[in-house]
């Protein structure tokens, strides 16, 4: 379980195949407080580390994980978001999130707007995932709350904070961004479903 508030980036510093796997080698500051079994959202999926060598540590995504996510897109050098699970009793700074992705979406729109930025995003409603105004959304691992909300796109609203100290400062139109919709939403629709 996570919250959404990233600690801090990784540099993927290897990526290597393995049948229908992906090793993710990754370096980062955290490495020293981890341990092997342990669950670090990358970039909104939840990963088990699997080894640690010094500064670095590896985890592996599965098939599954790699059609359903932009993990299968990273490349050498590239940043990701990273947050370790949550600790029962902590305060919830973000929302519940689970570290599951739903699906992708892609970045349409960016727009600066005195200091702050707007994007704004579309994605398959095929897939039954819904937004609503104000309610929640993980983008890339990072918790936000919808501005604005259509039957396939939503616009989040960015502070200079989280533009700098996540992947937002290094996306650009077309970037594709793994979704997960909020939990309670989820369980609502598929309510209403019935």
């Amino acid at each position: 379980m996570f919250t959404g508030i990233i600690e801090t980036l990784g540099e993927v510093k290897e990526l290597q195949k393995d049948g229908g796997n992906l090793h993710i080698t990754v370096k980062s500051e955290l490495t020293s407080e981890l341990k092997i079994d342990q669950s670090i959202s990358h970039n909104g999926v939840c990963l088990t580390v699997v080894s640690i060598d010094e500064n670095t540590y590896t985890v592996t995504a599965i098939e599954e994980t790699l059609e359903k996510t932009n993990l299968s897109t990273l490349e050498i050098g590239e940043k990701i978001n990273l947050e370790r699970a949550m600790i029962l009793g902590s305060r919830l700074d973000g929302h519940i999130v689970q570290g599951h992705v739903d699906q992708t979406g892609t970045i349409t729109k960016i727009q600066e707007e005195d200091g702050s930025w707007y994007f704004s995003f579309e994605y398959d409603s095929t897939l039954n995932n819904i937004t609503i105004e104000k309610g929640s959304i993980t983008i890339d691992g990072v918790s936000l709350t919808v501005v604005d909300s259509g039957i396939n796109t939503f616009s989040v609203a960015i502070i200079p904070y989280t533009y700098e100290h996540t992947r937002f400062h290094n996306y650009k139109t077309k970037h594709t961004v793994n979704l997960e919709f909020d939990v309670i939403g989820k369980y609502v629709a598929k309510m209403m479903q019935k």
